[in-house]
């Protein structure tokens, strides 16, 4: 048989082969090395942009937590004052009733109550909208810093 149809020839041969290829002394190509540094530079360069990315993300949700924490102080705050001016009014028209001299002053007494109270309902529902709003706004305020400059950064990209 000749040495190509043998198997333990084949096997032997292909043992040489990989032991010259697979040496200690085997020189690595330049052309390698350098498409192999280049490699590892643009992941480092793409893992600096991801982090930075990332980054970015987590500070803008903080700043959107932050603002949204205070914009809930300010909203229980405004809530808080506005149960207190309810509360105040209703003593008023308890006192002047205690006060009342007869059944017609007590009528035109609660009536009066109840004319100025729907008038302040009416503008501490404005107050709650109007602070709502603000807040809302405020809250979303550092992510649409962030996506406005997302968008900038692909521009200069581009």
């Amino acid at each position: 048989m000749n040495a190509t149809s043998n198997p333990q020839t084949a096997a032997e041969q292909g043992r040489k082969n990989y032991r010259d290829v697979t040496t200690a002394d085997t020189a690595v190509p330049e052309s390698v090395r350098a498409m192999a540094e280049r490699v590892v530079d643009q992941s480092r360069e793409v893992y600096d942009r991801s982090k930075d990315a990332l980054d970015a993300s987590v500070a803008t949700l903080e700043r959107t937590f932050d603002a949204a924490g205070q914009g809930a102080l300010a909203f229980n705050r405004k809530i808080i004052d506005i149960a207190q001016r309810n509360v105040n009014s209703g003593f008023d028209l308890a006192k002047s009733l205690a006060g009342a001299k007869n059944l017609s002053e007590i009528v035109e007494l609660q009536a009066a109550y109840w004319q100025k109270l729907l008038g302040a309902l009416t503008s501490q529902a404005e107050e709650v909208r109007a602070l709502s709003a603000k807040v809302a706004a405020a809250a979303g305020e550092p992510f649409k810093e962030q996506v406005k400059r997302g968008v900038d950064e692909l521009r200069k990209a581009n």
